[in-house]
């Protein structure tokens, strides 16, 4: 009875993170909305030519996909945030401590993984695309295409440089070790292959800058990880020995 009861307080608590993890992404999208027209210049404003439209709705939906991935970013530390209080019951006080300071990387990585896809994957992919077209065709871009490419190029990154992060995470609640994923790390490094190919046009140089960077994400994860793992151990040696 009291498994049940716990069991359905756990379910409860879990549908009022999600609900204020929903919450917060309506409210972030509505004000990203409200500046999605000088986001929305601000990102084509190094185009020669104007974007263009097919239909009265299509500049619409390119603002909702703008105010969302904006909304998102900021969503992330919220999310971090209620996932990390959810898990609270089960850590120490070092681990709570440790964990916390975490949240905040979360938004910087993603940060830093958007701007990584807008400034260096982004426009090297464009210009490869454009190079198959030089000459051959008329150079023709829709708001709609334009931007969902775009996003292609730029959301996958953001949240693919939180890995480090998710990793350490991971480590201190003691989900995984440095161990586990030296073991996966043929596996690994053939899924990381896979995604570099999906994310970029058959261009050799795309492949491979993108395959480096998710590669060096991840051997920066387990180098954290076997820190932080090494650390813990250190931690419980010594409660042992003072125990004994």
């Amino acid at each position: 009875m009291d498994k049940e009861m716990d069991l359905v307080g756990h379910l409860s608590e879990l549908r009022t993170r999600i609900m204020i993890v929903g919450g917060c992404f309506l409210c972030f999208f509505i004000i990203s909305f409200l500046f999605v027209e000088e986001i929305y210049h601000f990102l084509v404003k190094d185009l020669e030519t104007a974007l263009a439209l097919l239909g009265p709705t299509d500049i619409l939906w390119v603002y909702f996909k703008i105010a969302a991935v904006c909304s998102l970013a900021f969503t992330v530390p919220v999310a971090a945030y209620q996932i990390w209080r959810f898990v609270l019951p089960a850590l120490g006080e070092k681990e709570r401590k440790a964990t916390f300071t975490l949240i905040p990387c979360l938004f910087l990585l993603f940060l830093i993984g958007i701007g990584f896809g807008y400034l260096i994957i982004f426009p090297t992919v464009l210009h490869f695309l454009q190079g198959l077209s030089d000459g051959q065709f008329q150079m023709f871009y829709t708001t709609e295409k334009y931007f969902s490419f775009l996003f292609q190029m730029t959301v996958p990154f953001g949240l693919l440089f939180e890995m480090p992060v998710i990793v350490l995470f991971l480590t201190a609640l003691g989900i995984i070790n440095p161990r586990t994923i030296k073991k996966s790390r043929k596996i690994s490094y053939f899924v990381l292959t896979v995604i570099s190919v999906l994310l970029t046009p058959p261009d050799l140089i795309s492949d491979i800058l993108v395959l480096v960077t998710l590669v060096m994400l991840f051997e920066l994860s387990i180098t954290l990880s076997t820190i932080v793992y090494r650390k813990k151990l250190a931690k419980e040696e010594m409660a042992q020995s003072s125990v004994s």
